[in-house]
């Protein structure tokens, strides 16, 4: 896609790895980070991606600490690799360098995030990816990836983009990060945050691992009523998941469940929490619905608790 400008935004676990996978291909790549000093060790250091996913010393040229410093050089596709929370101002600050036909594709965990992009922008804006890879930050630009379930998913909300769309998945593929293009996206955001939006309230009351949580009887019938809560709020959105997904999310947890959330991670270092994007907003669907979530309203609470506590300390 040489004759689409890119730029990544968020340079942590995630956004490493896709501006490296990016990079492959586009050397021009611009990444986007506000950290003090990520942008001279970036720059000297380059990315290094280790484990299941491997990209050995990516060379980085551009580099911005602001969104605004890119008002000159606009990009025409974002990727947002950001902690859900700073997403409005991102689009705040987004909106100041958008040039018509921008494509913006939101790489969170969490519910809704297209959707805010969409308001922001249009539909004709917003993209998703689904990514399922689990990753882990060993320092600026150094990422361990423990697993990758490949593909990742793509999808749009506005079906013109269609063919934008596919070159965006065919570009990532041939940079050896394999997504697929899919009908709707919102179906398989559905299909991994029930599971995210589960676990991680629990790990992070319990402090648990995901594994320990589903071995501890009272954690795991807490998990057990709100993966059903949640499902039942899917299926009033038009995603029926059916009884085997049940089965098959414990399967899974139970298989590659061995680390904590980053939900516990976040809280330990006295940072905000993604639970508005998380089990919140299966709280805030359920309302809208008409729906009782009384587990997922506790859990969601709770973390909402213990994220003031902390904010506090």
């Amino acid at each position: 896609m040489k004759d689409k400008k890119i730029a990544v935004v968020g340079i942590g676990a995630t956004g490493s790895v896709l501006a490296a996978a990016l990079l492959q291909k586009g050397p021009d790549t611009i990444l986007v980070d506000p950290a003090p000093g990520m942008k001279n060790k970036l720059l000297e250091n380059g990315i290094n991606i280790t484990g299941e996913i491997s990209y050995p010393s990516v060379p980085v040229t551009h580099f911005c600490s602001k969104i605004s410093e890119m008002e000159n050089n606009a990009p025409d596709i974002v990727f947002i690799a950001t902690k859900t929370f700073y997403l409005p101002s991102v689009i705040e600050d987004l909106k100041s360098i958008a040039k018509p036909g921008i494509k913006i594709i939101s790489t969170h965990n969490g519910l809704g995030t297209e959707d805010m992009i969409a308001k922001a922008f249009g539909a004709g804006a917003a993209f998703r990816m689904s990514l399922n890879f689990g990753v882990a930050l060993k320092g600026p630009g150094a990422v361990e990836a423990a697993f990758f379930n490949r593909p990742n998913h793509l999808g749009c909300l506005d079906k013109t983009n269609t063919e934008i769309g596919k070159r965006i998945a065919e570009l990532l593929t041939s940079a050896g990060l394999d997504t697929e293009l899919v009908d709707d996206i919102k179906l398989y955001v559905w299909k991994k945050m029930i599971l995210k939006c589960t676990m991680a309230s629990i790990c992070a009351v319990t402090d648990k691992s995901i594994k320990d949580a589903l071995t501890s009887k009272p954690a795991r019938e807490i998990a057990e009523v709100c993966f059903r809560e949640a499902l039942a709020v899917a299926k009033a959105q038009g995603y029926d998941l059916g009884e085997k997904y049940l089965t098959d999310a414990f399967a899974y947890l139970e298989k590659v469940g061995i680390h904590k959330d980053s939900m516990c991670g976040d809280l330990e270092r006295n940072n905000p929490t993604e639970i508005d994007f998380l089990g919140g907003k299966v709280v805030e669907y359920a309302r809208e619905l008409g729906i009782s979530v009384p587990y997922y309203t506790v859990m969601t609470n709770l973390v909402k608790e213990l994220d003031k506590a902390y904010s506090a300390n």
